[in-house]
């Protein structure tokens, strides 16, 4: 009796098997699928996404596959030239490595092999930002220059700049000496960088300015990228004391050089040496003065160091030997020997700081270089970070 219920529980089982099979059978009217018209398993998409519009030209293109991995990936610009970029480790991302330009159609197409072994494949296109205007930046100091202590970094705009912030953040500063510094702006078409005290000799220093692709703002971005490099030279620090009637030069804080000079008139304010602290900015070996308030006009002189845009100079003035070294009779300019000229001259660096003091008058905040002309709390204050 045992063995008989046995085999007919087991009977029953295999009835039961055979039910279940049946019903799991395909059901009467349903067409089979055909394996061939399943989508692949692979998915590819796109950032920015087909069709996108005003595109920044530089976010970069990405394209992405799940369940696959890239066999192709190609994204050409309207020339029909690829766009240089690279497929990471597993072949599942494909990034671009290079800005895109503007007003342009770029068109991407990609194929991937599924993990279910069928081909995937992608194609569209996008279409970057058209700006209204481009905005051109130039950089100062230039390549391989070598400078003065009292030298800014000066970028400036052929157009006036809205979005501050987002033009500062793409300048960057690098020195082989840990200095600090701070960006001031100027004007809308100017920023500044300076460091808080004179730079450290012989320091070399790098400027880049990523503004290619910068929105500054109303339509308005940047045209081009700009960098420098440059060298600080030596530390020379030129010192006048109006009333002494004596320039003084120092190197390394040692006084090196003395020269009896004649400066601003000291009764008329208007025609002082004015008290500040300016720097070299050019280095002319002859210019042509015209003052015709002051009745005089193509005055040639020698051996000139411009030191404002205010009018300020030193230069030689022979016709004035009678009284250098002992009365201040110029309009403003620092009067020297034609010898003693010559040979400051030949030492002198564009950004070598000069400090005047001892005058009724100062330096008006009117000159191209008029940085430090500030204190250091108002030059952070333009900041606009």
């Amino acid at each position: 009796m045992i063995e008989r219920r046995t085999v007919f529980r087991a009977a029953i089982a295999a009835g039961s098997v055979g039910a279940l099979a049946a019903c799991s059978g395909r059901t009467a009217g349903t067409a089979e699928v055909d394996p061939a018209q399943v989508p692949p398993k692979a998915k590819i998409t796109a950032e920015p996404a087909v069709g996108a519009k005003d595109v920044s030209v530089l976010a970069p293109v990405t394209l992405k596959v799940e369940e696959g991995k890239f066999t192709e990936v190609s994204v050409t610009n309207p020339e029909g030239e690829p766009v240089a970029g690279h497929l990471d480790g597993d072949k599942r991302t494909w990034t671009s490595s290079e800005p895109l330009g503007y007003g342009s159609t770029y068109t991407y197409t990609a194929e991937a092999d599924g993990d279910d072994g069928k081909v995937a494949e992608f194609t569209g296109s996008f279409d970057t930002i058209n700006p209204a205007t481009l905005v051109r930046a130039t950089l100062n100091p230039v390549d391989n220059a070598e400078v003065g202590v009292a030298m800014p970094i000066s970028v400036k705009f052929n157009e006036p700049v809205a979005d501050r912030a987002a033009a500062q953040r793409a300048l960057v500063v690098e020195t082989s000496t840990e200095v600090e510094g701070a960006w001031a702006w100027l004007s809308d078409r100017q920023v500044d960088w300076r460091p808080k005290e004179y730079w450290p000799a012989n320091t070399d220093v790098k400027v880049t300015a990523k503004l290619y692709g910068v929105h500054y703002g109303g339509g308005a971005y940047g045209k081009a990228d700009v960098t420098t490099q440059f060298r600080i030279g030596r530390n020379q620090v030129v010192k006048i004391h109006t009333p002494d009637h004596v320039m003084r030069v120092y190197r390394d804080g040692r006084e090196s050089a003395s020269y009896p000079c004649s400066n601003g008139k000291d009764a008329d304010p208007n025609l002082n040496t004015p008290n500040g602290t300016v720097i070299v900015m050019t280095r002319e070996p002859t210019s042509i003065f015209d003052n015709e308030r002051y009745g005089y006009t193509d005055v040639k002189k020698k051996w000139c160091c411009r030191i404002s845009n205010h009018g300020e100079y030193i230069h030689e003035n022979e016709e004035n030997r009678a009284n250098i070294g002992k009365n201040n009779t110029s309009h403003g300019c620092v009067n020297l020997f034609e010898v003693d000229a010559k040979a400051y001259f030949d030492s002198a660096l564009i950004g070598d700081p000069v400090e005047i003091t001892g005058s009724k008058a100062d330096f008006p905040l009117t000159s191209d270089v008029m940085d430090w002309l500030l204190d250091w709390q108002t030059w952070t204050s333009k900041s606009a970070l």
